[in-house]
């Protein structure tokens, strides 16, 4: 042992050593709830995790993690989902054919993506700032238009055949939802991991004078990344209306804060300790597991929501220790 812990080989251990503890510190966790929590290694709770708490939260936080890679933050991917769920429900209560709304609800994501991308990259916005307004004109125009927050139901409605498949549907006997996990995962893990374009995002997150100083297009690409961060939330629009058949104001801040978490999670796996697609997986898959085992063992929401604060902490703690070992 004496011979592997050379000065050569330190620097090469040291970048692994922290995220290899915090791995084995959660696969422990997870064993304990297999002992402890009832029913929590059952196919049937997997299914139910991976499909309702995993799925949504996973789009989100895949979105999220464009805009963290380039050191910005957008904080109303929650509108981009409340919009995108009202359009496809007002559509729907008025008979419009499903591509079309569909097309339609995603476009109506996109604007919110579009007016994100214009106050930063045009009027120069700070991201949190410009997104943090963005969250309270979506909160108060859904609130306003629905009478303080009435649903919108379509219980009552003929449904055209395919909706209900958006939310519940198999493929192949895999749910919908985790296939659109699984295509958003890939396309953006081939662009930021092995394109040219997802490097130079990569390059503005870490030394954003550089990139432009370098020819980087630094506002096309901060303009595509809110673009697309808000259209590839507008999909959990689509599931949750096809999972409650109903338009619910203010329902897509749920995923908010859980989706930054699993964003920043997934960057303390990593070694370069940036936002990335597979750490952001592993995070959501950290938050909602963890989730469920507390749930199962009886602890209420309130307990829950500590315990992921505790987690963020932990997370945080990580990854100062391994700056500061770098450093």
């Amino acid at each position: 042992m004496s011979e592997l812990a050379t000065p050569a080989v330190q620097p090469v251990l040291r970048p692994l050593l922290l995220p290899a503890v915090m791995a084995s510190t959660f696969v422990l966790l997870l064993l304990a709830f297999v002992l402890w929590a009832p029913g929590f290694a059952s196919v049937s709770n997997v299914r139910s995790v991976l499909l309702n708490n995993v799925a949504p939260l996973a789009i989100v936080a895949l979105a999220m993690t464009l805009v963290t890679r380039i050191g910005a933050i957008d904080l109303s991917t929650g509108t981009a989902i409340d919009i995108a769920c009202l359009v496809l429900v007002v559509l729907m209560l008025h008979q419009v054919s499903l591509p079309v709304a569909i097309t339609l609800a995603l476009t109506a994501a996109l604007l919110v993506g579009a007016f994100n991308a214009l106050l930063v990259t045009v009027l120069g916005v700070e991201p949190f700032l410009a997104t943090l307004g963005t969250l309270f004109i979506g909160q108060s125009v859904q609130q306003l238009s629905s009478n303080g927050g009435q649903p919108e139901y379509l219980l009552s409605q003929k449904l055209p055949e395919g909706f209900s498949a958006i939310g519940h549907g198999t493929l192949l006997d895999v749910p919908v939802p985790l296939w659109l996990v699984l295509v958003v995962a890939l396309g953006l893990y081939h662009w930021l991991h092995r394109s040219a374009s997802g490097r130079a995002l990569n390059m503005m997150g870490v030394q954003h004078s550089v990139a432009y100083y370098s020819g980087v297009p630094v506002k096309r690409l901060t303009a595509l990344a809110f673009l697309l961060c808000a259209l590839i939330s507008g999909l959990v629009g689509l599931i949750l209306a096809a999972n409650v058949k109903a338009w619910v104001p203010l329902s897509g801040n749920a995923y908010l804060l859980n989706a930054i978490g699993a964003s920043f999670i997934g960057a303390t796996f990593s070694r370069s300790r940036r936002p990335n697609v597979p750490g952001t997986l592993l995070g959501v898959l950290l938050l909602g597991f963890i989730a469920n085992g507390l749930l199962l063992v009886g602890w209420n929401f309130y307990w829950q929501q500590v315990a992921t604060g505790v987690l963020i902490f932990i997370v945080l703690a990580v990854g100062a220790l391994r700056a500061r070992r770098r450093g």
